[in-house]
């Protein structure tokens, strides 16, 4: 009997983690989005002008499916709030936290401000103008960026 307790508890952990492996790899593992015309357009956008960071369109489209947002959004802020990226600091392209707010890297920072627009209490259920007035009380904020 205990054998087969010991032996009913070693398959289903092993069971938990298949599907943990499973789960994890289908998040971390995101289509390669060759062939999505969206990711020649971001990067014509970011390189006509003059950005540093058209090799991170994809990460862009990434984040941007992820968590619910138009594709177009992130880039257009990073476009208002630091000229695409030509000047920005702290891996911070979004202008987050009034530009004070540090990221590890520019691609944490993507990822990061997607979420927080896509998910948290702040930004869910909101139309784009409703976002991006939370986003920049500025009542010219939302057409600059669209």
């Amino acid at each position: 009997m205990r054998n087969a307790l010991a032996r009913g508890v070693a398959m289903l952990a092993a069971l938990l983690v298949v599907q943990a492996t499973t789960s994890l790899s289908q998040e971390y593992d995101p289509p390669t989005y060759k062939e999505d015309p969206r990711l020649l357009i971001l990067r014509d956008f970011f390189e006509e002008r003059g950005s540093p960071v058209p090799h991170l369109a994809r990460d862009f489209l990434i984040a941007a499916d992820r968590n619910g947002l138009d594709w177009r959004l992130l880039p257009s802020i990073a476009v208002v709030e630091s000229g695409a990226g030509r000047a920005f600091r702290n891996n911070n392209l979004f202008g987050w936290d009034n530009g004070d707010h540090g990221f590890p890297s520019v691609r944490e920072g993507i990822h990061l401000v997607a979420w927080k627009l896509g998910n948290s209490k702040l930004y869910k259920n909101k139309n784009l103008d409703e976002k991006l007035a939370t986003y920049n009380p500025y009542p010219h904020y939302p057409p600059l960026v669209k």
